[in-house]
């Protein structure tokens, strides 16, 4: 029977392989960056709209949720809390290394939440350098409103500074017993008590799209190529088919009597 080779290991084994790669190629590795290339879209937009519109009191937000918010102006009134302070480690700005600083903010009248006050530079590669003290009294700043990272690893101490892996406002507030809002904000640039502002995230699509359609091009051409073997081993010559016995048979005859051919005048 033809069909009879799909049923050997080695080609159990190779269909397997593909349709698994194919399988991942489809539902798995193309929607990550469809997925991610939506993020991106939606990231700019709402980075343009903040851009485009004036700032509100945080107040008016607080009871929406920083994923509805994020990157929205706002500002906030109060003073700060520099005793949570912390610093965010191992971090690049600009394609440098950094420190971000992490104070907790009392909002006049309403919760205290985290402010990322920028970046600065460490000293000699490692080190966390002297930071600005904060403002003592009542300011007023203008940030824009970000969602907390994912990282939950505690916050430790070193170089006479709380540091932490992540801007995370829980483990900010963990450290501090503070008990802070999700979400942090971070401050434009000439804001009282602010470090170096961090820039905003470039506003171009990325290649997340190209490589959604470069995953279902790789798992469309796997399945192609396992099915034009299985059509070329289906055909008369497949190089897995086991031979025609009667074929043997034949080259057999062939040769015994080419021999007896040969041998016929020497007789």
């Amino acid at each position: 029977m033809r069909l009879k080779f799909l049923l050997q290991p080695g080609w159990l084994a190779l269909t397997l392989a593909v349709w698994v790669f194919a399988g991942a190629c489809f539902t798995l590795l193309a929607p990550w960056q469809f997925g991610r290339d939506a993020e991106r879209e939606a990231q700019n937009a709402a980075v343009t709209t903040s851009l485009r519109t004036d700032p509100v009191p945080v107040t008016t937000l607080l009871d929406r949720s920083n994923a509805d918010v994020e990157w929205r102006g706002v500002t906030l009134t109060g003073r700060y809390l520099p005793d949570g302070q912390a610093v965010a480690r191992l971090r690049t700005v600009q394609g440098e290394a950094a420190f971000e600083v992490l104070t907790p903010f009392q909002v006049s009248g309403g919760p205290v939440v985290l402010v990322d006050r920028g970046y600065v530079r460490p000293v000699n590669g490692i080190k966390v350098p002297d930071l600005e003290p904060v403002p003592t009294g009542e300011v007023t700043l203008v940030a824009l409103a970000r969602r907390d990272e994912s990282d939950d690893r505690d916050a430790f101490q070193e170089d006479r500074h709380r540091q932490v892996y992540s801007v995370n406002s829980a483990v900010v507030g963990r450290a501090a017993g503070l008990d802070l809002r999700p979400g942090y904000f971070q401050l434009t640039e000439g804001q009282p008590g602010g470090e170096e502002a961090l820039p905003l995230p470039k506003l171009d699509a990325g290649p997340f799209f190209s490589y959604a359609l470069q995953w279902i091009a790789f798992g469309a051409m796997a399945l192609g190529g396992w099915l034009y073997f299985t059509v070329r081993e289906v055909r008369p010559g497949g190089a897995l088919r086991e031979p025609d016995p009667k074929a043997k048979v034949r080259r057999k005859s062939v040769a015994e009597q080419l021999a007896e051919d040969e041998a016929a005048p020497a007789r």
